[in-house]
């Protein structure tokens, strides 16, 4: 589907900051709209220039608080298709709910897929998205979606500071293709943590599969958020003999004490993007640093208005 009118950038409370880095990298403004609360708390937004025609872009990674950034995006969604605009893509960063994506247990909702109805059904045209917790959230969806990767950031940042000795690791069997994929850009060797989760939110770490006696370990992921898998990884690769323990996560949730545990836990440095808000609250641990996604998801909003390929951003 193209679209004749402008391309315009608009955002929600979710991450602002981020939308402006998007902006500055495409040479546009923000687009105008009234964002602001009700007195018993509801949304109210109002967009307050004319898109009728136009190539909309919605800035909102649903990110803790989860339920109220998601029903921004509906909303504003919304208000974008009764205003006539010719299309309107949902950049979602962070893809929330994207853990609840099967029946696992008896009597448990698929949340990922009640999301993506919501979303589709609300207004969005297209979704860009960018390492969602499961791949199959992708065909969950009945229009179009980008997934875009976060390694690129992170492969980068790691060749410009290479580590010896290197040996990248799956935080469990999940993992691994992502692990095999960063080790085989890096020139480095593989591992991975043999990882039992016995309920949500609580990970006991096995065993280590793979040699990382004397190594430095790189423990990649997707996200962290009570920061319990990623401590227990660390201390399995120190009991293994490990020399020094780094992380990095696309989605840097850190919700309870995570950053806490992380400043406490072996792991040298902990590298993240910010698909979701660095906020004061999250910085208890020095040993954190944080990589823009924004250069990233410019080029992919770029390509989707121009009707190029997006397929040279993904790794």
């Amino acid at each position: 589907m193209s679209t004749t009118g402008g391309i315009k950038v608009f955002s929600g409370n979710a991450n602002r900051e981020l939308t402006l880095e998007i902006c500055n990298y495409l040479s546009c403004d923000p687009g105008s709209a009234t964002i602001g609360r009700f007195s018993d708390g509801e949304f109210n937004f109002q967009i307050t220039e004319n898109v009728r025609g136009g190539d909309i872009f919605i800035v909102q990674p649903t990110c803790p608080p989860t339920d109220a950034n998601l029903m921004e995006l509906l909303v504003m969604l919304d208000a974008f298709r009764r205003s006539s605009a010719e299309r309107v893509t949902a950049v979602i960063p962070y893809y929330g709910y994207a853990r609840s994506d099967k029946k696992d247990r008896p009597r448990v909702p698929i949340a990922a897929k009640l999301v993506s109805n919501l979303i589709a059904t609300a207004g969005a045209h297209r979704v860009l998205t960018m390492d969602l917790h499961a791949a199959q959230i992708q065909g969950f969806f009945d229009i179009p979606v980008d997934h875009l990767y976060a390694a690129p950031v992170f492969i980068g940042h790691y060749q410009a500071n290479p580590m010896p000795n290197l040996t990248v690791v799956a935080p469990d069997t999940g993992g691994a293709e992502r692990a095999r994929a960063y080790a085989k850009r890096l020139n480095a060797e593989l591992a991975l943590c043999d990882k039992r989760r016995e309920k949500a939110n609580v990970a006991e770490v096995m065993n280590v599969v793979g040699d990382v006696r004397g190594r430095n370990c790189l423990v990649v992921d997707d996200m962290c958020d009570t920061g319990g898998s990623l401590t227990k990884v660390a201390k399995a690769l120190k009991s293994a003999g490990a020399a020094s323990i780094h992380a990095c996560f696309t989605h840097a949730v850190l919700s309870g004490h995570a950053c806490e545990q992380l400043a406490k836990s072996d792991i040298e440095q902990v590298v993240t993007t910010n698909t979701i808000p660095f906020n004061e609250s999250k910085s208890e641990a020095d040993n954190i640093k944080v990589l823009s996604i924004a250069p990233l998801l410019a080029k992919a909003i770029k390509s989707i208005h121009e009707e190029t390929s997006v397929s040279s951003l993904f790794v």
